[in-house]
This record gives structure tokens, sequence and C-alpha cells, in this order.
């Protein structure tokens, strides 16, 4: 390392046309964004347990340098935080990898704007989806192929948005994958490495909850005994700000201008959905999705929201729907005893600007659920990015909470959040296999107002 220090102390910033061979395996992919930090991400290949990132400034002209030891070996993934920088500044990268400096890729990122007490909130948009299947033949089920059209990603990777949020079944792992620590590892790697995503990882910062496919078997729950594994897994494939508190679960917040976003973990500490949702005509107590702990970090996270005034909108991200009472599937409303705390607590707390925000479905829809005395909630659901279609029957096929009509098609959105003030406005696009527009929907700040 102390080579490649000297090496690039006295170089410039070396300017790549194309990531250098081999030397990463995947990405860059970029991290948690804040106003003075940054973070970078890549999967070295195997033999490489040396690598620098380069950055310069825009604005000030400078060239400053981080050093980074490797693991090496089988999935060799590396984080790069960057500190000390200036809010609203953009910087150039280059990564060097190898004992013998080689250029191994390039790239670009930017800090959150210090816009509190100075001036209105920025205008600005993520993208967000969920349900991504490759197909691998080798170990996929027999018959028609599960996965769709994967250039989906490359859509989102021409959007300019300031981030992407994974709501969950990021990666699907196969039988072959779920049985053993390896497995779970070898799935990771596999699908982050894929050619579609790269540009879309390298182009803005990635954000990420998990549902059941990438944390362990279809509907897993606290049971899974690699749960400790896939929790190190997803530590090492995503760069979100924080994971839980004492290695329990992936919770955490996201600060983006006026946006607080509640990433949840509905796996971790989630019972198994066999367990009856009532007993003798009251909700069972003892089944849960969030879990105590986590139940008392959003609480108390909520009003920690509500007291702060430049935030205007509350939006808690989880994999499984919350709101849908005609879903016979995973939601959070199967979880009685939790889902009447919640909500009880947010009707008591006055909590304003709560929007619910989750995956899972295969299709998207928006729910809209009317509260007496108070502003409705809405839990817009936004599946899958290439898994296969989930069509809705029965009595969810004419939902009458849902607003507008179900999108049973690939599809991503885009959430755009822009105005002043009380007319802040929030308006979600879902979009398309090649970005066509398919469906809008937009709610004003002073709409979710108590």
């Amino acid at each position: 390392m102390k080579k490649i220090f000297l090496l690039l102390l006295f170089s410039p910033v070396i300017n790549l046309t194309a990531q250098e061979g081999t030397r990463i395996i995947s990405g860059p992919m970029l991290g948690h964004a804040g106003l003075r930090t940054a973070e970078v991400w890549a999967e070295f290949a195997p033999e490489i347990k040396e690598a620098a990132l380069v950055y310069h400034s825009e604005s000030e002209n400078r060239d400053s340098l981080i050093t980074l030891e490797l693991p090496g070996g089988e999935f060799n993934t590396g984080l790069f935080v960057v500190t000390g920088l200036e809010p609203g500044n953009k910087y150039s990268y280059n990564i060097i990898a190898g004992e013998d400096a080689v250029p191994a890729a390039e790239g670009m990122f930017t800090t959150q704007q210090l816009w509190q007490w100075r001036q209105p909130a920025p205008d600005f948009s993520f993208l967000t989806g969920s349900c991504a299947y490759f197909n691998q033949p080798k170990y996929d089920r027999p018959g028609k192929p599960y996965g769709g059209d994967s250039t989906i990603f490359e859509a989102m990777a021409k959007e300019n948005a300031s981030f992407t949020l994974w709501l969950g079944d990021n990666w699907y792992t196969r039988e072959a994958d779920y049985y053993s620590k390896w497995g779970l590892y070898y799935r990771a790697s596999h699908d982050r490495r894929l050619a579609v995503l790269q540009p879309l990882l390298k182009k803005m910062p990635q954000y990420a909850i998990w549902d059941d496919h990438d944390y362990g078997p279809n509907d897993s729950d606290k049971s899974y005994i690699l749960k400790e594994t896939s929790l190190n897994i997803f530590k090492k494939y995503w760069a979100n700000p924080s994971y839980g508190f004492n290695d329990q679960g992936i919770y955490t917040k996201v600060t983006w201008n006026d946006v607080d976003i509640f990433l949840l973990d509905d796996r971790w500490f989630r019972s198994n959905d066999s367990f009856p949702d009532s007993i003798d005509g009251k909700p069972n107590p003892d089944k849960k999705m969030l879990g105590d702990a986590q139940m008392e970090w959003l609480k108390n996270s909520l009003l920690f929201s509500k007291g702060n005034r430049n935030i205007s909108f509350r939006i808690i991200a989880n994999g499984s729907q919350v709101l849908n009472g005609y879903s016979p599937y995973d939601c959070l409303r199967h979880f009685p005893a939790e889902y009447n705390e919640l909500l009880k607590f947010i009707e008591k707390n006055n909590i304003p600007g709560v929007l619910f925000l989750s995956g899972d479905r295969h299709h998207s829809e928006i729910i809209r659920q009317n509260r007496e005395g108070t502003y409705p909630l809405y839990d817009i659901t936004v599946s899958p990015f290439t898994s296969g279609i989930g069509y809705t029957y029965g009595a969810e096929k004419n939902n009458p909470t849902r607003v507008d009509k179900e999108i049973d098609q690939q599809n991503y959105a885009r959430f755009r959040f822009e105005g002043k003030g009380k007319d802040r406005t929030l308006t979600v696009t879902f979009k398309g296999l090649h970005g066509e527009k398919i469906q809008t929907w937009s709610i004003k700040k002073s709409e979710l107002e108590p």
C-alpha cells in the first residue's frame, strides 16, 4: 500500500475511458452520500489486496487519496469512505487496484446540498422498485424462465435522479444457494457483477432493504438458520448509512433534502406467517413482523422527524405491503397487533407527511386508507423490476382501496419532490421497461397534515 501511495502522491488523476481488465469484478457502486461524506463500493478480483481511490474536487481543484486494505480471496469487496468533503460539490475519482497501482475504474459522486435554514428545499428525484430476478437456467426451476428483460436497468441508468432505493428481493436465492453460507455469498456476487447493472450502480447512490428472497428462502422468517450470514452479506454488498442496532437487522434511516426515509427490516424479527392473526377475536400479540426493538426505534425516529421543521415527507419503506386489506399474501395487516400499534401511534402523535412504500407483489399499485378526522394514508407498491408478473385474483382483483389501476408489467417508479412550503408536491411516475410513462399520481404536503 505504501508503494501505491508514493506512486499516486506525485501523479495527477488519471483519465480512464473504460474499466481495466478484471481487477474490479463489479462496481464501482456509489453508496451513501451525505453533506460532507460519500462512499464508493467495489468487488475486486481475488488476488487484489490493495486498492486506492484518488478523488478530485472540481471547485477546489485539488486531488486527494484514500487507501484500502482488502481481505483478498473470493467475495473480495471493499468500501471507500470519503470524508472531509464540501456540501453540494462534485468529485471525480479513479480507483487504482493492486500493488502495481493499475488504473481500474473511474467515476463521479456528488455530496448533498446544505440548504437547511438558508433556502427552500431543493427539488429532487429518486428511483425505486423491487424484485430483480436474473435467469441462470442451470440452477433455476425447469420451464419458462422466471426473469424478464433486464434492460430496464439501462433505462433507469439514463434517469437524472439523486439515488436509487431497492425495496427487497434485490436478488433471488435458489435451492442451490440458500442452504449454505457459500451459496448465499455466491448469489449476491453473481448477480451484482452482471454487466446490465453496472451503469446504474455507478450513476447514483444505491440504498436497499431486503425481503425474503435476498434474505433466504421464500417466506423466510426469524428462524432462518443462516440469517447472520445474510446480514453479513447485506453489509458487504450494500452501503447504507447503518444496519440496525447490536447486529440485529438492517433497519436504518436516510435523509435526503426534506424527506426522511425509514428503511425497515421485515424479515429479521418476523414471526412465521402461519401463526394465527388473532386469538379469541383479539390480535395475536405474539405474531410480529417488525419486532419490539425495531418498532421502538421507528416510533422514536418518527417523533424525532416530526420535530425537524425542515422535513416535509416521511416515507416508511418496507419489503411487505402495509395497508392492503385485500391481500392474501405478505402484508403488515396480517400482523394486526403491530399494524394497529403503528397506525394508532401515527394518529395519536399527529405525525404529518407519512407515506408507505413497499415492493414484493410483482405488480404495482397505490392503496389508500381513509382515517376519520385526519389525512388518509397511502401505500405505494413498486414491483417488479424483472421477476414474473403477479396478477391479483378474487376480492383483491377489484380492490376498492386501490388508487387508479393495477400495473401488471415490468416497471420502476420515479419519486419527484418539487415546490415550496405547503405546495411542496410529490409526484410518483411509474415507468415501463424502456422508461416510458405508465401512470402518474401526485400529492401535496398540505394534503398530509393532521
